[in-house]
Order: C-alpha cells, then sequence, then structure tokens
C-alpha cells in the first residue's frame, strides 16, 4: 500500500486528472500528503495538502499574493474573463482587496444576515412544499442551487422575472477557473462576463436612479460607498457584483448538495441529525470539512521563501489544496471519518486570514435551514439513482442527484 502511494503522489499532475480522481480525490490527496506534501508538478506549481503549510500561506499575505495578473494573462490574455478575474476581490492583495472587503463586509453585517433568516425560511419552505407535490426531485435543480441564487438575487435585489441567466453565467465564469480550460469554456466564460457587464450597467443605472435600503440592499450600498467617501471604481463595482454571485452560488448550492448526499451515505449520522436537531451548526461544519466546496486555492510568492522544509524561488505559483487540508490526521483526528458532532473542527472551507470568506455567515444560515428544514419535511429521504459529479477539480459538487422522499 505505501509503495502504491508513493506512486500515485509520484504521479500526480492537476492537468490531466482521471475519472477516479474526479470521483474521489482523497486517496490521492493523502498519497501527496503522506509522500510529497509540497509537490513540485510539470507546471512549475507546487502543490500543497498539508493543513499546516495552508495556514502558513493563508496568513502570510507579504510573501504570497493574492494578485492574478500575472498568472491569468498568459491564460486568459486581453479578454473579459481577464478583466474579471483580476478586478473581484478575491483575487487581489491588499490595501485594494481590503477597501473592497470593508464596502462588502459592511452590507453583510451580523444584523444584515439576521434579517434574511424569514426569508430563507419562507424560500426553503417553498421549494419542499414543490418537491412534496411532485412525489420526488432532483436535488441538485430542484433544491440546492435555487437558495442561493435566490438569496444573491435578493441581497442584490434583482427584479425575480430577470434572475433566469444567472445560474448559467455563473457556472460558466466559474468553470473558466479550472486547471485545463478548453477553448469552448473559454468562450462561454467570456460570453457570461461581458452579458454579465451588460446586464449589471442597466440594473446599476436603476439603481442610481432609485437607490434602495443600504442596510439590506448590497447594490446600493456598494453604489453608495462609506461615509468617509471610500467609492468603487465603476469597473470595480461591476466585477464585484458579478464576483457576489458567483461566490455565494455554487460553493453553497455544493455544501446543500454535498451535505444531504453525505447523510445518505451515514445513516447513523442522518438519523443521529434527526434525532437532535439542534446539532444542524457543528453538522454544516462537519459537512464543510468533509466535501469542501470550494478545494483548491492559488498563490503566487513574491520573494524566495521556506515552506514546509522546501524553498520557493519568487514568483512561484502555488496550489492551496483545501480538501486535502481538511482531511489532514495532524489537524482532525480520523479524518476520514464524517462526525456531525466533531469538535473543535477549524477546518478551511472558507480560508483563513485576510482572505477568509466574507460571506461564510450568510453560507452558514442557507446552508442550516436548508439541510434541516429538508431532513425534517423528507427523514426518510434516500438517493435513488447514480449521483453526477461536477467534473470539476476546484469547485466540488453534484450537477445532478436523483432523490427518492421516502
Amino acid at each position: 500500500m505505501n509503495a502504491d502511494a508513493k506512486a500515485l503522489a509520484a504521479s500526480f499532475d492537476l492537468e490531466k486528472l482521471t475519472p477516479e480522481f474526479y470521483d474521489d480525490p482523497y486517496p490521492t490527496y493523502r498519497a501527496l500528503r503522506e509522500n510529497e506534501p509540497v509537490k513540485r508538478l510539470a507546471s512549475g506549481t507546487v502543490f500543497l495538502t498539508r493543513y499546516d503549510d495552508l495556514v502558513t500561506t493563508y496568513k502570510n499575505t507579504k510573501s504570497f499574493s493574492s494578485d492574478k495578473k500575472r498568472e491569468f494573462a498568459p491564460k486568459y490574455g486581453d479578454t473579459p474573463l481577464y478583466e474579471h478575474h483580476t478586478t473581484s476581490l478575491v483575487f487581489n492583495d491588499p490595501p485594494s482587496h481590503t477597501r473592497v472587503r470593508r464596502l462588502i463586509m459592511g452590507a453583510l453585517s451580523p444584523r444584515a444576515i439576521a434579517s434574511m433568516e424569514g426569508d430563507l425560511i419562507k424560500l426553503v419552505d417553498g421549494l419542499l412544499d414543490a418537491i412534496a407535490a411532485k412525489g420526488a426531485c432532483e436535488l441538485i435543480e430542484d433544491f440546492a442551487a435555487s437558495i442561493p441564487i435566490e438569496v444573491i438575487g435578493n441581497l442584490l435585489d434583482v427584479p425575480h422575472d430577470e434572475r433566469g441567466p444567472l445560474r448559467d453565467w455563473s457556472l460558466a465564469i466559474l468553470g473558466a477557473l479550472e486547471p485545463v480550460v478548453s477553448p469552448e469554456a473559454a468562450a462561454r466564460g467570456n460570453k457570461a462576463v461581458a452579458d454579465f457587464l451588460v446586464y449589471l450597467q442597466t440594473l446599476v443605472a436603476r439603481r442610481r436612479a432609485r437607490p434602495g435600503n443600504p442596510e439590506r440592499d448590497v447594490l446600493t450600498r456598494l453604489i453608495q460607498g462609506e461615509e468617509n467617501g471610500e467609492r468603487l471604481t465603476e469597473k470595480e463595482l461591476l466585477h464585484n457584483c458579478i464576483f457576489l454571485l458567483n461566490a455565494g452560488h455554487e460553493t453553497t448550492t455544493n455544501l446543500i448538495g454535498n451535505g444531504l448526499v453525505a447523510l445518505d451515505r451515514h445513516p447513523d449520522q442522518k438519523q443521529r441529525l434527526i434525532e437532535n436537531p439542534d446539532m444542524i451548526k457543528t453538522a454544516v461544519e462537519e459537512m464543510l470539512r468533509y466535501e469542501s466546496s470550494n478545494q483548491l486555492g492559488n498563490r503566487m510568492t513574491t520573494e524566495r521563501v521556506e515552506l514546509g522544509g522546501v524553498m520557493l524561488d519568487a514568483g512561484t505559483s502555488v496550489t492551496l489544496c483545501i480538501g486535502a487540508a481538511n482531511r489532514d490526521p495532524a489537524q482532525f483526528p480520523d479524518p476520514e471519518r464524517f462526525d456531525i458532532a466533531r469538535t473543535p473542527n477549524r477546518h478551511l472551507a472558507f480560508a483563513t486570514g485576510a482572505h477568509q470568506c466574507a460571506g461564510m455567515a450568510l453560507a452558514r444560515l442557507e446552508g442550516a435551514i436548508a439541510i434541516s428544514r429538508f431532513l425534517a419535511r423528507f427523514p426518510n429521504f434516500a438517493v435513488s439513482g447514480a449521483p453526477v459529479r461536477g467534473g470539476r477539480v476546484r469547485f466540488r459538487g453534484f450537477l445532478s442527484v436523483p432523490c427518492a422522499l421516502g
């Protein structure tokens, strides 16, 4: 087994992944963590799989940059995808990152998120009513994917009859972040950015003419900026609206879908949660750890730096494997076990440090309400056919999960 693990680690190539890897990457991540935790890939990228190495990288923003201009220029060229992914919050360093994050966080305050709970419950219950009427469901399309689109649509106050294209735009833009991007995927991503920008220009113009309540309407808050005069440029405003949709859409869809499938595959934990519904918060944290919605992050070294006993030259691209770090036995006892009561549970599903997810409190609320109310309504639910994975390495989730209600 040890020889097999060494061979698996030695042959790993992020640009040549197998169907078996997409189905279950964790044996590969374990082999890398145990044998080559700071793995140099053929592309020159360094691939990290240990929890402590990821935390070090996240917290050292001076040596490990999030600015993607150098990395994305050859990948995308002079395209809408390049402009978007080098303007949005997540791919920038302080002070630009700090300024934009402060404006977004002001609109996602604890009070603002708490005020969303009633509408979120109403949304989830309406979806459950529709599922009950059908007598069966496709877990992603009928439920998991429908929730974050409506939540982000409400945050930006996008009219309901204009939300149709949002999910496809998001999937196309995020799909272009994969390690290997086909010409077709790049074309879809570029068209999605261009179409989204055209729509947002209209939406922003309407909101400037008729502002909403900045305590609840994120778009109005971003337009108006801070009282001290801090404002986003028009380009920053538009691209960070796209970022808000993308950041809050696929990852939360994956949390809900992955979480419900994990419960189905671990009937003892499912029954435990049914009998102890107040455990939903720790259950959601374990779902985030066990099947992290976002599996990969990236940094670029700005100087020669030592990491995990290996010297990295300035300009080295670094891939942070969140999915591997969240199963590191040095941090999580018995990490392959799904345990809804696990505590402490300092997973990295939302990263850590300066770039910790700005919307994590909202994602946790969406996950807790969606999963707990689905389970309460359909305690005997069961996956009724082969789930279809999304075929992505960066974002781990399902495209479809057929489900019987029991």
